[in-house]
């Protein structure tokens, strides 16, 4: 398992292989190690500006051919957002690194954790967390997903779907009381009342009324954080109600 000396050597690294690069012009740390000094199991998050006239592409791949090379690191996938791309890796160690290019024209904190270390960036808007409307409308399509799975007898599915509205729930929970509510980030900073509500919606056994049980509490749990969206809670109510309920053949 890594150390953060470990980390550290990481970062050291490719901030130096930042600096030996022309077409780099600026940089920064993201992530819980640009507000904080982390923890011993934190991640590595580095981002980049690329100068408009190169390609954040073909730095990336020739920074990955020497990072693969000097750290044996493996590269777990891409993620595209807006005018950069995210690159993730996998240490032996079991550190991930997380590398992101943008174009210079383009490169600036989309939220809070974003500390610059060089070059200049532009001012930028936060990314936005999703609304509370659209939290709850997953988790009412997740529901309704989670029960005609139930009744199909495919309980695996059943499942996910199920742990799925309960996520979206808990989401909504976080997002009422201003805790981060992506990835489940603020769900262990939640009250110990919304842990109460949420505890017993785990299953047991994949069984169908073990699955109905953990579905009726979740919905109950949904309907109980949605005081910021009344409207449109009262209107879908009747119908996650009918997802509790005995159905005939």
């Amino acid at each position: 398992m890594f150390s953060i000396q470990d980390r550290n050597i990481l970062r050291d690294y490719v901030l130096q292989l930042a600096a030996s690069d022309s077409r780099v012009s600026a940089g920064a740390v993201v992530g819980s190690l640009a507000l904080s000094d982390g923890d011993r199991w934190s991640d590595l998050d580095l981002t980049f500006a690329v100068s408009d006239d190169f390609s954040i592409f073909d730095v990336l791949e020739d920074w990955t051919s020497t990072i693969i090379k000097k750290f044996n690191a493996t590269q777990l996938f891409d993620l595209p957002s807006g005018a950069s791309i995210y690159r993730v890796f996998l240490l032996p160690d079991c550190l991930q690194f997380d590398l992101s290019f943008t174009p210079a024209s383009k490169f600036g904190a989309t939220g809070p954790k974003f500390k610059a270390l060089f070059g200049k960036s532009v001012e930028k808007p936060y990314s936005q967390p999703p609304a509370a409307g659209e939290l709850f409308g997953y988790a009412v399509h997740h529901a309704l997903r989670a029960r005609f799975c139930i009744e199909r007898g495919r309980y695996w599915h059943a499942e996910y779907w199920l742990s799925g509205t309960r996520d979206y729930a808990l989401h909504l929970a976080c997002l009422r009381r201003n805790l981060p509510s992506t990835q489940g980030r603020g769900f262990d900073d939640l009250p110990s009342e919304i842990h109460g509500v949420f505890l017993n919606t785990f299953i047991t056994t994949l069984t169908r009324d073990e699955l109905l049980r953990a579905l009726g509490l979740v919905i109950e749990g949904l309907l109980r954080e949605t005081d910021d969206i009344k409207e449109l809670a009262i209107k879908v109510k009747p119908q996650l109600l009918e997802i509790t309920t005995a159905w005939d053949a």
